[in-house]
């Protein structure tokens, strides 16, 4: 019996051969392939700026710095999310916190946002960044976000690791309402170039520092420089930076693979319309479907109901694994997490994301998953489910 991921990558022939042509030319590093990935990446999402780096961790963590984060700054977080969401704000020396998810779209919750932005005015502890996570691919509620920030005076640096391709009140995510959004290529994501990530925003001040911030925070452009330009080899570092570049190889891969995003997400937004015709009648929460914005489907998370179903998760988990099938579990609400917890924070803190997390199960949704398999999927869950 063939085993189902509950991802995997989706590479063609063009994308072989574009990764082929990369290595074949001249550049394999710093060439023409990252600026060209880059402007077709913010031309689909209708953006001006894009900055490719080497993860959509340091993408994180240099979107801080470039709003300034460092020791004394407040970053505020979903707990829904992986790790690299909350640890971006340490890395900048600053103090991270939590808002709870609201329990249908499992998306950092407005209602909670709202309580703690009046409670933190109130005391002087206002955030200097907001970092909301588009979770499994469904958009954040930006606009009202947006609207907060100018009010609070926070920035927002949205967290679209799961929603490339995804659109929000008819505008592809990025567009709009964020101060500047992060994608992440893993290989297991909407668009891959194995290892990867962006940042976008509309904001060319940003961008530029973006840009130092990836590359030692070096430049060699001589109207950056404090001083005349010695020569053609001269450089100049203007802050502290990293090396978080992207190879021309991984930007290829990229290129390659944005070419075929629409149609990818049309074959994610099928499985995932099936999906809810094949669990309808199960002790589940499905995905939410909200009709203002479309989800890039990264990954189809459901809940099991424990009032209608006698089966716990580790059961069923286990069922499903044992019959070959690759379910996951996302996530481990981060403030539960041994370092969180050092930092202060404990179990209950968080209430709507540590409920979500106990029922929680991400079923096999990639673009190449058969009928056949998806089929296989709920037969085995139908049957865990009744155990």
């Amino acid at each position: 019996m063939a085993f189902i991921p509950y991802s995997c990558q989706n590479i063609d022939d063009d994308d072989v051969a574009a990764v082929v042509a990369a290595l074949r030319s001249e550049y394999v590093t710093q060439g023409p392939a990252v600026v060209a990935f880059e402007r077709a990446f913010a031309a689909r999402h209708a953006v001006e700026h894009a900055v490719a780096v080497a993860n959509a961790t340091a993408a994180l963590h240099i979107g801080c710095l470039a709003f300034g984060v460092g020791p004394g700054s407040r970053v505020w977080t979903s707990p829904n999310s992986f790790l690299s969401s909350a640890n971006c704000a340490l890395f900048c020396g600053a103090a991270i916190d939590f808002v709870d998810i609201d329990p249908a779209t499992r998306n950092l919750s407005l209602d909670a946002l709202r309580i703690k932005l009046e409670a933190a005015a109130a005391s002087g502890e206002l955030p200097q960044v907001l970092i909301p996570v588009d979770f499994a691919g469904l958009p954040a509620d930006l606009r009202e976000m947006r609207a907060l920030a100018d009010r609070y005076g926070f920035a927002i640096l949205e967290d679209a690791s799961h929603a490339t391709g995804a659109s929000y009140l008819g505008r592809p995510v990025a567009s709009a309402w964020a101060d500047a959004t992060v994608f992440s290529f893993h290989a297991v994501k909407i668009v891959t170039t194995a290892e990867g990530g962006l940042v976008a925003t509309r904001d060319a001040a940003l961008a530029q520092r973006l840009r130092l911030l990836r590359a030692h925070g070096m430049t060699r452009d001589a109207s950056e420089m404090d001083g005349a330009s010695e020569g053609p080899w001269y450089y100049e570092q203007q802050l502290l930076g990293y090396n978080y570049r992207l190879t021309e190889l991984q930007a290829a891969l990229g290129l390659s693979q944005l070419r075929r995003l629409d149609t990818m997400h049309e074959q994610r937004i099928a499985l995932a319309d099936r999906y809810d015709r094949l669990l309808a009648d199960l002790p589940l929460r499905l995905p939410a479907r909200l009709p203002d914005r479309v989800s890039a489907w990264h990954l189809y998370a459901v809940e099991i109901d424990a009032a209608r179903s006698p089966a716990p998760r580790r059961q069923v988990f286990e069922a499903l694994r044992a019959a070959q099938i690759g379910v996951n579990v996302h996530y481990i609400p981060i403030h539960t997490q041994p370092h969180y917890r050092r930092l202060g924070f404990a179990r209950g803190d968080f209430p709507a994301a540590e409920n979500y997390y106990a029922g929680a199960l991400s079923l096999p949704l990639y673009p190449a998953l058969s009928h056949a398999q998806q089929d296989r999927v709920a037969a085995v869950l139908r049957q865990a489910l009744a155990a």
